[in-house]
């Protein structure tokens, strides 16, 4: 199967699930798809990161060697969806600590910006919070930003917010690895 042809057209969910049988059991094979996850072609990009957001949390654990590439392509991506679905695979990851800060820096400026789409925003919360979570001075600086962020939110990003607010009291992550 020529993956670039495949994704070079629209996709469905049976065609995800054909891709997801024939990588299950093909490192080979995730390999070529993650390479296009990374790949020149954002369109083709985006397909290929929304398949691996199908992968089931056996399969997802193949990612999780492939953190730093993830966090490499995020931080140059220009395409907002695919930037929102890299994000949301690398929540799926436990985060190294202490994180890589250019990683942390990216999430602190994309959660604040009215700019960016709200699952980016609401991802970049979510996982700034379990960037900082483990340090005791990044935890506080990150509950100092949250607390700036009142005025008009959307209920996405309002919601995100409060569930940080409660897990800070509880000291409890927001992941579910």
């Amino acid at each position: 199967m020529n993956l670039q042809d495949k994704l070079s057209r629209r996709i469905g969910i049976e065609d995800i699930k054909h891709i997801l049988y024939l990588t299950h059991a093909n490192d080979s094979l995730k390999l070529e798809l993650f390479d296009l996850v990374i790949g020149d072609d954002e369109t083709i990009g985006y397909q290929a990161a929304w398949i691996f957001t199908h992968f089931s949390s056996q399969d997802n654990k193949w990612l999780h060697n492939k953190q730093n590439e993830l966090i490499d392509e995020l931080l140059v991506c220009n395409h907002g969806g695919k930037r929102r679905l890299i994000l949301n695979l690398l929540y799926k990851q436990p985060f190294a600590t202490p994180p890589r800060i250019d990683f942390l820096d990216f999430c602190l400026e994309r959660m604040l910006s009215v700019n960016e789409l709200p699952g980016v925003q609401s991802l970049c919360m979510k996982i700034a919070y379990e960037l900082c979570r483990p340090i005791p001075e990044l935890k506080q600086e990150l509950k100092t930003t949250l607390e700036i962020m009142e005025g008009e939110l959307c209920p996405a990003i309002r919601s995100v917010r409060q569930n940080i607010f409660r897990a800070l009291e509880k000291g409890k992550s927001l992941q579910k690895l």
